[in-house]
């Protein structure tokens, strides 16, 4: 199905409202081709993380809008995220850390006043030992975030900076405005 080439007043300004933010400089958005077979309109961004001019995380956030609406959705248009990042194998065992990264999303969204409801998702945090002939770098950890809302209106903007703050706590950034202390070494006594 080729779609017309006139959108949806609600998905063109859901769009549009996405383009004009600006993230924090550490955070470097793309936009990529979306799902096709998920909903009749899809806009999709991608999320680089980069600390130290390192990447330490990534994501995609995909908008689908049906405007027939959806049950599933309890409305006509649907965010979905996927967000990754390494972190350090002390922060990967934590059993708390399921319920601390899905709190960075939803306190996101509260704190950018982004209307919603439908939400849901999974944290997965996994752990890695290499063996025999992988053996090698030492064990690694990441933490896995998908989920997906509705948002209750079409200003998108409050829900891509709150993604953008998933993204930012997600890859251990300082808040926006707090410089991160160097790392000190001990001395030693001789």
């Amino acid at each position: 199905m080729v779609p017309p080439t006139v959108l949806p007043e609600t998905f063109a300004r859901a769009v549009a409202g996405l383009r004009s933010v600006a993230p924090r400089p550490e955070i470097v958005l793309e936009e990529v081709g979306a799902p096709k077979r998920l909903a009749p309109y899809a806009f999709a961004l991608s999320a680089t993380v980069l600390r130290d001019g390192e990447e330490v995380a990534t994501g995609r956030l995909i908008l689908l809008h049906d405007p027939a609406g959806h049950e599933g959705w309890q409305g006509t248009l649907r965010m979905v995220t996927y967000v990754t990042a390494d972190l350090e194998v002390d922060l990967a065992a934590d059993p708390l850390l399921p319920t601390v990264g899905w709190a960075w999303l939803t306190d996101a969204l509260d704190a950018q006043d982004a209307s919603y409801q439908a939400v849901g998702g999974t944290v997965t945090q996994t752990m890695s030992t290499r063996f025999g002939d992988l053996a090698g770098p030492p064990p690694a950890g990441d933490i896995e975030i998908r989920a997906s809302w509705t948002p209750l209106d079409d200003d998108l903007g409050g829900h891509l900076l709150a993604w953008c703050a998933l993204l930012a706590s997600t890859a251990g950034l300082p808040p926006p405005g707090i410089t991160a202390l160097p790392e000190t070494r001990s001395i030693g006594t001789h």
